[in-house]
Parts: C-alpha cells; sequence; structure tokens
C-alpha cells in the first residue's frame, strides 16, 4: 500500500500524544521527531549517542516545537533490565504511550552469506531484531493504556524482496515484516495498529553505504519524506493495521 509523502501537517493535531521514536537522533529519525513535535506530540528520543540527541533537541525548542524527551540507550548492548526500566520511566511520566516507531538500524555489510563475519551478523540482528521485539514487548503494556496507538516498523525493499549480497540487513527486515505482521494479528483486538514501512531512497548515510556510487543528490531529503510519519500516528489513519506500507518518492 502506497503513502503519499505530501501530507500537510496541521498544528496540534497530536496534542497529547506520546511518540517513541528509536534512532531520533539524526537521518529519517531526527526529521520525523521534528514534524511530530510541529504536529503537538510529544517525541521520546530514543538513542545511542546523547550529544546528537540533545543537537536535535535543541532543534526542537529552537523551532517553538513541542518540547521532546531525551532517554539515550544503547539498543546493541541493552538489557531486559533495561528495557523494564523505560517501561517504568513511561508509565511514571506519562502513564500512555500512543506510537512506537522503530527507525534505528544499522546496514551491516554487503557480501555473500558464505563469508559474512559472524560477529557483524549477531550485532546487526541484534540492533535491527532483536532491539525491536524486546522494546516492543516491554512497550505493548504503556501502548494498551492509549486509547489509539501506533506501533511503526522501518522496513526496507530488500526485506519483501530478497536481494543477493544484503546479508544480515536483509535477512534483519525480513524478520522485521514479520515481526510486524505477527503483532498486528495478536493485537488486531486492541487499540494497537501494527504496520511496516519501506521509506524507498533517501538521503541518509545509511543510504551513501549502500550505494556509494549514485548520486546522492537525485534522492529526496528526509524531511520531505517525514510528513507521511504524522499522518501513519493521525486519526486518519486508524483502521490501517497489518499492512506493508511504502512512501511514495
Amino acid at each position: 500500500m502506497n503513502i503519499s509523502t505530501d501530507y500537510k501537517i496541521t498544528e496540534n493535531e497530536l496534542k497529547d500524544k506520546v511518540v517513541l521514536v528509536t534512532g531520533a537522533n539524526r537521518g529519517f529519525g531526527r526529521a520525523m521527531t521534528l514534524d511530530l513535535a510541529k504536529a503537538g506530540a510529544t517525541v521520546v528520543m530514543l538513542g545511542r549517542d546523547l550529544g546528537s540527541l540533545e543537537t536535535v533537541y535543541d532543534e526542537v525548542v529552537d523551532l517553538g516545537y513541542q518540547e521532546p524527551v531525551l532517554y539515550p540507550f544503547d539498543l546493541e548492548g541493552a538489557t531486559p533490565e533495561h528495557y523494564e526500566q523505560l517501561q517504568a520511566n513511561l508509565l511514571e511520566n506519562f502513564s500512555q504511550l500512543d506510537g512506537l516507531i522503530h527507525n534505528a538500524g544499522i546496514i551491516g555489510t554487503m557480501m555473500p552469506i558464505e563469508q559474512y563475519d559472524i560477529k557483524l551478523w549477531y550485532s546487526t540482528m541484534q540492533i535491527n531484531v532483536n532491539a525491536p521485539f524486546m522494546l516492543t514487548q516491554f512497550l505493548i503494556p504503556v501502548l494498551n493504556k492509549s486509547t489509539d496507538a501506533r506501533v511503526l516498523f522501518l522496513s526496507s525493499s530488500v526485506g519483501r524482496d530478497a536481494r543477493a549480497y544484503w546479508g544480515a540487513y536483509g535477512v534483519s527486515k525480513f524478520a522485521i515484516e514479520g515481526l510486524s505482521k505477527t503483532l498486528s494479528e495478536e493485537l488486531e483486538k486492541t487499540n494497537i495498529r501494527v504496520n511496516s514501512l519501506d521509506p524507498k531512497r533517501m538521503r541518509t548515510k545509511m543510504r551513501q553505504i549502500a550505494y556509494p556510487a549514485e548520486n546522492a543528490d537525485k534522492n529526496p531529503l528526509p524531511e520531505s519524506l517525514s510528513p507521511a510519519i504524522v499522518y501513519l500516528m493521525s486519526e486518519a489513519t486508524k483502521g490501517l493495521n497489518g499492512e506493508q506500507l511504502t512512501l511514495e518518492n
């Protein structure tokens, strides 16, 4: 299902909503954080690097948008106890969570499975699959307290149509598609809606690593695509569940 990126954000359309974004400190995560805050949502900015989180925080505040919350968190090294503490902090400070956007991820390396570095494989799967699983599992009770909650998994075309040499990244995105669909079925009778999203090409560091020879100037900026994230968190998409979504760009 294609999603237009021409959505016009309305001031305060997400007022009183709390949305957690992983990898909120750069690239597409930064862009969606700015637009969600512009729409009035309180964004819980989760990322490993506090310095870059603070930079985006300052951007949001300087623009006069809804003040976000910083939450430094290492998705690769976090234990179940860290996730339990995150759950407790959200319940204590917000009482509910209205959106969970799994944006963070690493690309690993482009090479045949036969030659793939085992440590890098484990690291990629930990950040791209195991962390979203644990984060979602611990935050379902907080999402259940919302009358209209959304879980959005950022995916990729290589997680829907296999391509050689994409290694752990491609496999991890296939896993994310399966996790998203399974959750959407399990949570169908709750107020939580679960979908995956392929944002397609954009001008990010990850894209540059994957396609070093292409002209990056021809790819859209993350800021031109992120209004669609506000749309997917809005009342207009309340009926979407279990969909494989793709941004039009």
